[in-house]
């Protein structure tokens, strides 16, 4: 990792600025403020009665701040899939997802997920809130953190990240990639899924190689229109809300986003949210929502281009004094 450098910048050097909803991103940033109070250095959100209006505060508030240590921008994308499930173990119902083990405490390390899945370690606890009928749904389910289950009966459970089994991330596509059962160009969810349902004894190794478990809460009080629950404890919004690193991206922050790649997108976001694999000044995952056409749209999304941070005016100020 290289030596950490601040730009700033102004709005003009912004491509596609003038062009937002301003107004679609102050609302976003308006919840996340009274979210991320902790953060005494966020700028109280104004009333966002127009475009020119909602503009101006960020650019009366804001320096853009490009934050960069020698890495290349990396986005990638993430939504809320939807997958079939059952309250019970029925049918084609069998595999399980869990809530959190009474035993396990933040910052230790649990049982693996082979030792989950193929040991069955956790069956005495019954800690079972949902079945699904196909193994990868639950791996990606896993991958989210959040999703939606379409019940038998025709109701919805909404699930969220409760906890993580302590245990380091592999990513099963790069495993793919290096064994070179998938080229870099077709890349995909759809492509892992295929290559796990053409090769299901391989498949069910190869999510073994990933020994993080990812444990369950149910949602009861969220709102099947509303989105999941992000790190700031509120829902996130499609293509507003982007997953940082927090160690560089304070939460609750307006990022302003340009995506390169087949879709490209200019677009004022806002941090809140965080991931496992997000790591670094110049790396962020974007929220596309929910449903297969997100899921879609977030599984060929792996392009370059910059994110530039929007700093409080009075941070950079304290900055540049040497108070900071």
């Amino acid at each position: 990792m290289g030596h950490l450098t601040f730009s700033q910048l102004t709005f003009d050097d912004l491509q596609g600025w003038s062009a937002d909803d301003h107004v679609a991103a102050l609302t976003v940033y308006a919840q996340s403020y009274h979210a991320c109070v902790e953060n005494g250095d966020l700028p109280r959100p104004d009333t966002a009665g127009d475009q020119n209006s909602a503009r101006r505060f960020f650019e009366t508030y804001f320096t853009p701040t490009l934050i960069e240590n020698g890495q290349t921008m990396l986005f990638t994308g993430y939504y809320e899939p939807e997958f079939l499930g059952s309250r019970t173990r029925v049918g084609a119902y069998q595999f399980p997802i869990h809530s959190t083990p009474t035993d396990q405490i933040e910052g230790e390390t649990g049982f693996s997920r082979r030792e989950i899945e193929e040991q069955n370690v956790l069956d005495h606890q019954r800690l079972e809130i949902a079945w699904l009928c196909d193994p990868v749904d639950k791996y990606f389910l896993q991958i989210q953190g959040s999703g939606k289950i379409l019940l038998q009966d025709g109701t919805v459970m909404r699930v969220g990240f409760a906890a993580k089994n302590g245990h380091c991330y592999t990513s099963v596509g790069k495993l793919l990639l290096a064994k070179g059962e998938i080229t870099p160009e077709n890349i995909s969810s759809d492509a892992i899924r295929q290559w796990v349902n053409d090769n299901p004894s391989d498949g069910r190794e190869l999510f073994w190689k990933n020994e993080s478990y990812v444990f369950f809460k149910e949602l009861t009080d969220l709102p099947v229109d509303k989105g999941p629950i992000g790190t700031t404890n509120i829902s996130i919004t499609e293509l507003r809300t982007i997953a940082v690193d927090p160690d560089f991206v304070p939460l609750g922050l307006p990022v302003w986003i340009e995506k390169d790649g087949l879709r490209p997108l200019n677009r004022l976001m806002i941090a809140q949210d965080t991931g496992s694999a997000i790591k670094g000044p110049q790396r962020a995952d974007i929220f596309f929502g929910s449903g297969n056409v997100a899921g879609d749209l977030a599984g060929e999304t792996n392009d370059g281009g910059r994110m530039v941070v929007l700093m409080p005016k009075q941070v950079v100020a304290a900055q540049m004094n040497g108070r900071v």
